[in-house]
């Protein structure tokens, strides 16, 4: 056997394994898996009609036609296996449609040029010569080559620009193989090149498609645990920051739930229209953000129920209390005339066998207690407390 063979089955036996993992992969679409099914087949198949012409090359005891066969399927097929790479890509563009033209051209032309004896001449020795028009065939070949070359500039674009490094790599890494072999006449390379660089594609489209995965989920993850309306962390996210402290033993002492309430949400509601209600609840949350910036997470739990997370000492709370009070009696809303809320907090420090949904609880007691106080005093409507 020899090294042409001995690497040509090698490049076949590679294809396969490619098929086979592109088979597998139960994230590529049915339609995806075909694109790279014909792929792999072309440049399969265009290595063997190269090898062909190689391996009958000189063969005195063939007729011609053999090898004149094998020569034009070796030069319709070797720019359509660029075509191939092209294709793995997954691009679809006016250049795409050119690329796709001239080939579509090429191979007719190839078709003609065998009936003609244009591109290829054999000998009495049944050695091949390059024919009168097989400039056309180099200058196809050169054309294609800086097309694909294009594209995959095009594709790089869908890429941040410190991931595209890889994709320059395989793009040299197909020029440096197609040049030895033109520059070089004996060196046969182009199909090792070729199968390299859809190999590597595949595992670049494998990487950066994890990737943007990765990254999607990261997002929705991120929208399921913010609140849409305020921007805070959702109840998604407040179960979550519960479960993790379930199996502490003992919580932190400096730890401290807060429990906000907006008073009178339903008199707004009733009043100015569920927008104020709206307004009201979007303002709560600013002054929360506000005054817990930097020192704990805040959450909106229900629909004017938020709970912070904290650590701090009984100062430090009483100081944010003082704090949030003062931004929302400052604060002013477009349809609501005012924002008043209820708060209450529970240190772990004084519940110790506490866990932080029980604090939580506690925070939520005490926050009542505020509620009926505002409530207790004149001008309030204890009805309409009591109906929210």
């Amino acid at each position: 056997m020899g090294y042409y063979t001995a690497i040509s089955i090698l490049t076949w036996l590679a294809l396969a394994v490619m098929c086979i993992l592109v088979h597998e992969n139960g994230r590529l679409r049915k339609e995806d898996k075909g694109g790279l099914y014909v792929a792999y087949a072309l440049i399969a198949v265009s290595a063997l009609a190269e090898w062909l012409a190689v391996m009958l090359d000189g063969v005195e005891s063939l007729p011609k036609w053999p090898l004149m066969l094998a020569k034009c399927v070796d030069y319709a097929l070797t720019p359509l296996a660029g075509g191939a790479i092209v294709k793995q890509l997954g691009m679809k563009s006016r250049l795409t449609k050119v690329l796709y033209a001239l080939l579509t051209a090429h191979v007719v032309f190839q078709i003609a040029a065998l009936f003609g004896g244009w591109m290829v001449e054999i000998d009495e020795h049944n050695h091949y010569h390059h024919g009168d028009l097989y400039i056309v065939y180099r200058a196809v070949y050169l054309t294609v080559i800086v097309l694909v070359l294009l594209q995959f500039r095009a594709y790089g674009t869908h890429f941040r620009k410190q991931n595209r490094s890889s994709l320059f790599a395989i793009m040299m890494l197909i020029v440096i193989g197609v040049g030895f072999q033109e520059l070089i006449g004996e060196s046969r390379t182009v199909y090792l090149t070729l199968t390299l660089a859809a190999i590597l594609l595949f595992i670049h489209n494998e990487e950066f498609s994890k990737i943007r995965q990765d990254e999607s989920l990261e997002e929705k993850n991120a929208q399921i645990m913010t609140d849409e309306l305020t921007g805070l962390l959702s109840r998604r996210a407040y179960s979550e920051t519960l479960k993790s402290y379930e199996s502490a033993s003992e919580l932190p002492r400096d730890l401290i739930a807060f429990e906000i309430d907006i008073n009178a949400l339903k008199s707004a509601n009733d009043t100015y229209g569920h927008a104020a209600g709206d307004e009201l609840i979007c303002g709560a949350a600013r002054c929360i953000e506000r005054v817990f910036f930097g020192a704990g997470q805040c959450f909106r739990t229900g629909g004017d129920e938020f709970v912070v997370v904290a650590r701090m000492d009984k100062r430090e709370a009483d100081d944010a209390l003082e704090n949030l009070e003062r931004s929302s009696r400052a604060w002013e809303g477009a349809v609501a005339s005012g924002l008043h809320l209820a708060a209450g907090y529970a240190l772990a420090r004084d519940y110790p066998d506490y866990s932080l949904e029980k604090l939580v609880a506690r925070a939520d007691a005490v926050m009542y207690e505020a509620k009926r106080a505002y409530y207790n005093q004149p001008g309030h409507d204890r009805r309409k407390r009591n109906a929210q």
